[in-house]
């Protein structure tokens, strides 16, 4: 969430930037500086008139021990009148404060000066490529094939079980799957990262804290009879530990870890482009958190960025960078790279994970704060990245590593997996 002090002092600047995300704040921003505006001048009223309320229970005390009881009654006839006008003032303050803050939810969080320009995925700028994409055998078959050849993950079972979107993986697929998120665990680790293993459903007031409620409200999946929300990455429940808490600026950064399933709603339409692995109601997930000091909140985003980069180089992928457009960035996020790996059989860019710098966004939400050497609060920065979400990376291993033998598992995965080829 904005800061009120931001968009009163620089309302000009922050409607042009968030142009950048193709959102015309104007109205809102006005809106919200008119309410706070009658909010600080309601506030101060309110506080004159307790001052003077109080200055008066004070004086009627002795203006009876005096004898001067008519004096003291009028007193004690206006503290009344100033308590019922006290109350008055103070629910205006709260209606003001609720409007503004109704407001002030539904604009997304202002894009870093790098952000592009643009309305879509095609305008997202292109950092760096690497890898060679490999020259698949004649017959090549996508991965949505591939599975069902080699009886690894089946989608006919999690339809009757669950739903569309919903598979089960089983034998060496379960394999890969888990060899995956222990790989991805154990190089964040080296990294010096903390792991936690999340809960799954989350209350309303983290959904809110990290920009999921309200702007993704209908994308989540949500357990009405106890108002939880499953969880659509383990950012919530890992970025929500430190929501309403005050750090030290000796204790920064801070750099979580988790593995979580991963629950959305929206699967997309149907085609190709969805197909199979592309996209699901639930995938597996390793996530990093950091919680950051904003002066070096860039330098740890392009920390974060490498380390992705690291686990996709070492599985063998080719892969690409992106810095995303501000037509393609999030509600919660000042700047995003997306990655992106090269599906040979689907001779298409698939998304793998996204690493983002929130800035203060989430950190106001939550009233996350750290106090510096001075003893100064302020609010903290927060980071996070997939690193990595597994569904896309697993139809990229399959397709690019078939031959007429079967699928070669990447050298780094046989550790884990105990096997070196799924056939």
């Amino acid at each position: 969430m904005l800061q009120v002090n931001y968009l009163r002092e620089n309302k000009a600047e922050a409607i042009e930037k968030l142009a950048v995300k193709n959102f015309d704040a104007s109205e809102k921003i006005n809106q919200i500086i008119q309410l706070d505006e009658a909010r600080r001048s309601t506030q101060k009223l309110l506080d004159d008139n307790l001052a003077e309320a109080n200055k008066a229970a004070k004086e009627i005390g002795g203006l009876y021990k005096l004898g001067k009881r008519e004096e003291a009654d009028k007193l004690k006839s206006r503290t009344a009148d100033l308590k019922q006008n006290s109350k008055e003032l103070a629910e205006k303050l709260e209606e003001y404060t609720k409007g503004m803050n109704e407001l002030l939810v539904q604009l997304p969080n202002i894009p870093h000066p790098s952000v592009p320009k643009g309305k879509t995925e095609n305008d997202n700028e292109i950092m760096s490529e690497e890898g060679t994409i490999p020259e698949l055998e004649e017959g090549a078959q996508p991965h949505w094939d591939l599975i069902k050849k080699y009886d690894i993950i089946d989608f006919d079972l999690g339809n009757k079980v669950s739903g569309a979107g919903f598979p089960f993986y089983k034998g060496k697929g379960a394999k890969l799957q888990r060899s995956l998120i222990n790989f991805f665990l154990d190089r964040a680790l080296d990294a010096g990262y903390v792991e936690f293993q999340p809960p799954l459903l989350v209350n309303e007031d983290s959904g809110y804290g990290t920009g999921q409620l309200p702007d993704k409200d209908g994308q989540m999946y949500h357990a009405t009879e106890d108002n939880l929300y499953l969880v659509p990455t383990a950012e919530v429940p890992i970025t929500n530990i430190y929501r309403n808490v005050i750090l030290q600026a000796k204790d920064l950064p801070i750099k979580n870890v988790a593995y979580s399933s991963c629950f959305r709603r929206e699967a997309g339409s149907w085609g190709a482009h969805v197909r199979g692995l592309n996209r699901l109601h639930q995938f597996d997930k390793v996530e990093i958190v950091h919680i950051a000091h904003p002066d070096h909140s860039y330098e740890i985003l392009e920390e974060m960025k490498n380390h992705v980069a690291s686990l996709i180089r070492a599985l063998g992928l080719p892969f690409r960078i992106l810095r995303l457009c501000g037509g393609d960035l999030s509600f919660t996020s000042a700047l995003t790279y997306d990655f992106e790996v090269y599906s040979s059989a689907q001779k298409r860019w698939l998304e793998v994970s996204s690493v983002s710098n929130f800035e203060s966004f989430q950190a106001n939400r939550m009233k996350l704060r750290f106090k510096d050497e001075d003893g100064k609060t302020q609010l903290a920065h927060t980071l996070n990245g997939s690193a990595l979400a597994l569904p896309r990376i697993v139809a990229a291993l399959l397709e690019n590593n078939q031959t007429s033998k079967g699928i070669k598992i990447p050298e780094v995965l046989v550790p884990f997996t105990g096997f070196d080829i799924i056939d």
